[in-house]
């Protein structure tokens, strides 16, 4: 069943971002399976998924095993439509015998919702610091801002210098205030965990999973991974509200090049010209599917058997 193919590929992606896939799949690359799925309502698509024909394709299985300082400024970032203002977290690999599992850094733009994951074996600044200048590297826009919570792997002096040295602005979320930094921490569970799953990962495969982010997963997430952008709809009495219209997704790199003037906000070495030879590599579901290849090579390496995190 083409339907749960999708599914197996993306990791169970929302009803709507199913469809947008199918519809690239059939409008942009021309794949003649996707026909009919292209023009399927999201509501049937639920209702195909809970059909016995798709349950007898699918099975899912999950592995499951959690002070004052003047350094940052205690804000909400303000992008105004501007790429190149970061929300970042940290997600942490769970525990296993009093040992520490591996550490993921998550970086979300706020507007494109352009995305880095980083790995590291721990949150120290000896690992921080070179992750996040490869993560300012993995970029291709300029960084203007950079924004977490109040942890101390982020509100140190060591990050303040780095992102000095660049001219990037460093903000950090206000108390009581929990949607400041709401963007990065709901990527952890819709990718991070959806990536990796729950279970306890070594700290000696820091580097590996490393090399399968920059090589795979960020990719896919940034020019095969459509994302709800909202649309502001303004009533009679002035009051405004957002709307996630299926017509309004889009991935991270076409939201990037929608934008007016786009090429100001890239790097001086980086054209639109280049970034589209990435981009049109490979199909969405084909990018998926050399992840998923990679994923479980990654994971029979990690633990020694044929495993995928859910």
């Amino acid at each position: 069943m083409l339907l749960a193919e999708v599914d197996r590929l993306v990791d169970s992606a929302s009803g709507t971002t199913i469809k947008v896939y199918c519809q690239r799949a059939y409008e942009l690359f021309g794949d003649q399976r996707f026909a009919r799925l292209a023009n399927i309502s999201v509501s049937h698509l639920y209702n195909l998924r809970d059909s016995s024909i798709y349950r007898r394709c699918r099975r899912n299985y999950t592995k499951t095993t959690p002070v004052q300082v003047a350094i940052g400024e205690r804000r909400k970032p303000r992008p105004n439509g501007q790429p190149g203002y970061l929300r970042i977290d940290s997600v942490h690999q769970g525990d296993m015998d009093k040992k520490k599992g591996v550490y993921h850094i998550n970086a979300v733009d706020e507007v494109t919702q352009w995305e880095v994951v980083l790995t590291v074996p721990h949150i120290q600044q000896e690992f921080t610091i070179p992750a996040l200048k490869s993560l300012l590297k993995q970029i291709p826009f300029v960084v203007k801002g950079f924004h977490s919570d109040n942890g101390s792997e982020y509100i140190n002096r060591y990050v303040a210098e780095l992102l000095n040295k660049q001219v990037i602005q460093m903000t950090k979320s206000r108390s009581r205030h929990c949607n400041d930094n709401a963007l990065a921490e709901s990527k952890n569970g819709s990718v991070v965990r959806k990536a990796f799953g729950r279970v306890h990962i070594p700290q000696g495969h820091a580097e590996l999973i490393d090399s399968f982010n920059r090589k795979h997963l960020n990719p896919c997430l940034n020019y095969h991974r459509p994302c709800h952008f909202p649309s502001i709809e303004t009533d009679a009495k002035g009051k405004q509200k957002k709307r996630y219209r299926v017509e309004d997704m889009m991935t991270p790199y076409d939201k990037l090049k929608s934008l007016g003037n786009a090429e100001q906000y890239l790097k001086p070495n980086i054209s639109f010209q280049w970034l589209d030879t990435l981009a049109n590599r490979h199909s969405d579901l084909d990018a998926w599917k050399h992840l998923r290849n990679a994923r479980k090579t990654l994971f029979k390496t990690i633990f020694g058997q044929n495993n995928e995190a859910a």
